[in-house]
């Protein structure tokens, strides 16, 4: 999978801030490298008005194959002008959560190629637009390409000072949407144009083919699996490296290039798409002028058949990567919200996620035990002087400072019990994991993080979030600016019941055990109307279910039981065999919400393509028109798959689960798997894989196969003295 924007879904290796930098950089400077998709590119679009014509895939501009500036595609312009009809192709940039778009630069720049020529006369038009129906008037391309010989790579550079503003608003390049094409001299003849690295930078001209400056890639590796190879190497990255490129040979082969990596990242990933194949690779760096560098030393591979035992260590591995290379804040070690995104933003809950990854690191050796121990250390060590609000944390947090980050808006200015109570859950596995090792000597600098990670969970002030008069219920925010403002109680059954079992089993601000009946399986009116109000069902209003889904009962869940985050997120520490209730065993349950989830998509109500026994899951995810919590039903379902779903329910459905695996790495490939694993989402019907991953994905996959595989990170949640006693009060309450 190559790595630039569109498929930017990838692992990052940087650990420091400057590659980190560099990172943030790139984004604020590329609108297209290359397509994730082999047909049409998703973040485009083509019409024509006849009697002239625009070649597109399903409404898309067609991904061109054979052809490119930087490997392995570039995306094709095939039209014909004719008087009284029009044309235009959008390349339109790829929205990014929490990452609005921020050019920079004084010059639009990319890459033309006319197979056959193009003369002056016979280009097209060209125009800007930006996000806030602000946009530019036409230019004519000739302008500034002239006529394109046959054959041969032309770069374009535009000033943006010479497209002029056309909109009721001032056209704001830093916040460019799209770069359209468009019809200009209506000659009648059938034309094509190659388009690739589009760009806003400075005016810097590209000086191809003589050799750049920029040092060598070091210490290539290779390591092959049973569809694809892994490549790391080192290299000292540059204000002026543009990207690095990646050739390969397969079986002794010619050399050839097939893909591209952004500054500060040095892996990629490659699928050969079956055993048994050898290759070779050798990289290179390309500088800002399109100048290319010497070659590593070469490394090769072989692929071959895994049993399934591999399969799921090589899932869990790349999944686990998220949380140890890119997706880890190089400064405080947390997990960033999101990869692409603000490379500022590091998000609570997925931090205690990523620390239960690094649990299963460790002890898989992934890497060393000291070297997790090291990173957890400095997690805690950054924990400690973030910002707290009565003990608890807020959802996102400046990675460098620890100062709180409103990402969600003006009242998003204070604690978030539940994102700590996901903190909690990891900083609590990590302490039953180090205080019960297996060494014959117990480890002082372990023995000494665990007695921090204790101060912690005894510095959070659980009952201040119990003790306000709201129904007996704990809330979710509290500000010192807004108090409870943001009145959102936590009610049942939804993903945040371990806050009601760590604020229970807290040994110094805890809640009566008598609140999850009264809170979080809340029966009063204002719970019952909450539960119907987010779902549309009136199915579980009273926390209890009892109704039939799929072939299914379902004791505890509301309407048909949700997405399937709702089974992982409070499960991965807590162990769902031991968690019971006066209304069910959860373990059951969340095995009935999948096997509910599993055999919704099996049947495919709404005929969404690709849905089937070996590709199923709905949670929330990504998906082509934003975000949304997906689940079995006709109102929140659009026929996005999210491979964490399927993935994170290992220990409910094995089977159905490892199909699945099987599925998004054998059969979708480069287009749903990168060196983070499978990718945030995708749909088929609308040929839309995620150019992003999530914090909230990745760790909910290598942890929840790993309780399947071993139980270890429920043995370590389990294993803290506090929770059997927090277990036997709710098991023994009444409703």
């Amino acid at each position: 999978m190559n790595a630039v924007l569109r498929s930017l879904a990838i692992v990052f290796v940087s650990a420091l801030p400057l590659l980190a930098a560099a990172q943030d950089d790139y984004l604020n400077h590329v609108v297209f490298t290359n397509s994730l998709t082999p047909d049409g590119d998703f973040y485009t679009s083509g019409n024509a008005v006849a009697p002239s014509t625009l070649e597109t895939a399903k409404g898309k501009l067609p991904v061109e194959r054979g052809i490119f500036l930087s490997p392995p595609n570039a995306l094709r312009l095939s039209w014909k002008s004719v008087a009284s009809g029009s044309w235009d192709a959008e390349i339109h940039v790829v929205n990014m959560d929490n990452r609005p778009a921020d050019f920079h630069g004084d010059t639009l720049s990319f890459w033309c190629y006319a197979p056959e020529g193009i003369a002056a006369a016979e280009m097209p038009q060209i125009r800007l637009e930006g996000s806030g129906a602000d946009f530019t008037g036409p230019i004519p391309l000739a302008e500034f390409a002239g006529a394109l010989p046959v054959g041969k790579w032309t770069q374009v550079r535009i000033p943006l000072r010479r497209l002029a503003s056309e909109s009721v608003r001032v056209f704001d390049a830093r916040r460019l949407r799209s770069v359209y094409f468009a019809q200009a001299a209506a000659d009648g003849k059938p034309h094509t144009l190659i388009v690739d690295e589009v760009r806003i930078d400075g005016n810097v001209a590209a000086v191809p083919g003589i050799a750049s400056p920029l040092s060598v890639p070091e210490q290539l590796e290779a390591k092959g699996y049973e569809r694809h190879i892994d490549l790391h190497w080192r290299s000292n990255d540059s204000d002026e490296l543009a990207y690095a490129i990646v050739y390969r040979s397969l079986n002794g082969g010619e050399y050839k290039p097939i893909g591209v990596q952004v500054p500060g990242i040095h892996r990629y990933t490659d699928f050969v798409g079956a055993p048994g194949v050898k290759a070779a690779y050798k990289v290179a760096l390309v500088d800002k002028q399109y100048r290319q560098s010497g070659f590593s030393a070469t490394a090769g591979a072989e692929t071959r058949p895994f049993s399934d035992d591999e399969l799921l260590t090589m899932l869990q591995e790349a999944c686990f990567r998220y949380y140890w290379e890119e997706g880890s804040h190089p400064v405080s070690g947390m997990t960033l919200e999101s990869v692409p995104g603000d490379g500022r933003i590091v998000a609570t809950g997925a931090s205690g996620f990523g620390i239960m990854a690094i649990v299963v690191g460790m002890d898989r050796g992934f890497v060393t035990r000291e070297q997790g121990t090291e990173r957890l250390t400095r997690i805690v060590g950054f924990l400690e002087k973030a910002q707290r609000y009565h003990g608890a944390w807020p959802h996102f947090m400046d990675g460098a400072t620890g100062k709180t980050l409103p990402v969600f808006g003006m009242f998003d200015d204070g604690a978030d019990i539940v994102e700590t109570s996901f903190l909690m859950e990891g900083l609590l596995t990590a302490r039953g994991y180090l205080s019960h090792s297996d060494r014959h000597e117990p480890d002082p600098q372990e023995r000494a993080l665990a007695v921090r990670i204790t101060k912690l969970w005894e510095s959070v002030e659980w009952d201040w979030y119990a003790s306000e008069p709201h129904d007996g219920a704990m809330l979710w925010h509290w500000s010192p600016q807004w108090s409870w403002r943001a009145h959102h109680r936590l009610t049942g059954f939804n993903e945040t019941m371990v806050a009601y079992l760590l604020a229970i089993a807290s040994p110094t601000h805890g809640i009566p055990a008598s609140s999850y009946y009264a809170g979080w399986a809340s029966q009063s009116q204002q719970a019952q109307e909450y539960r119907a109000g987010w779902s549309g069902s009136q199915a579980g209003r009273l926390y209890a279910n009892g109704e039939t889904f799929e072939g299914i009962k379902l004791d505890v869940g509301v309407g048909e039981g949700g997405p399937l985050f709702f089974t992982q997120y409070s499960f991965m520490g807590p162990d769902p065999h031991a968690v019971q209730d006066s209304y069910t065993n959860y373990f059951e349950n969340n095995r009935n919400i999948a096997r509910i989830d599993y055999r919704y998509c099996l049947r495919n109500p709404g005929k969404f393509k690709g849905y089937g026994e070996n590709a199923w899951g709905l949670s929330a995810s990504l998906d082509p028109d934003g975000y949304d919590a997906h689940e079995p039903n006709a109102r929140h379902d659009n026929g996005t798959i999210a491979p964490t779903a399927a993935l994170g329910a290992f220990p409910y459905t094995p089977q159905e689960s490892m199909a699945a695996l099987k599925h998004i790495y054998r059969d979708l490939g480069d287009r749903a798997w990168g060196i983070y694993g499978p990718v945030d989402a995708f749909n088929e019907g609308r040929d839309w894989f995620s150019p992003m991953y999530l914090g909230l994905d990745q760790a909910p996959i290598t942890v929840m196969v790993e309780n399947e595989r071993s139980g270890l990170i429920w043995k370590a949640f389990m294993s803290n003295p506090e929770m059997a006693p927090m277990l036997e009060k709710i098991r023994s309450g009444s409703k």
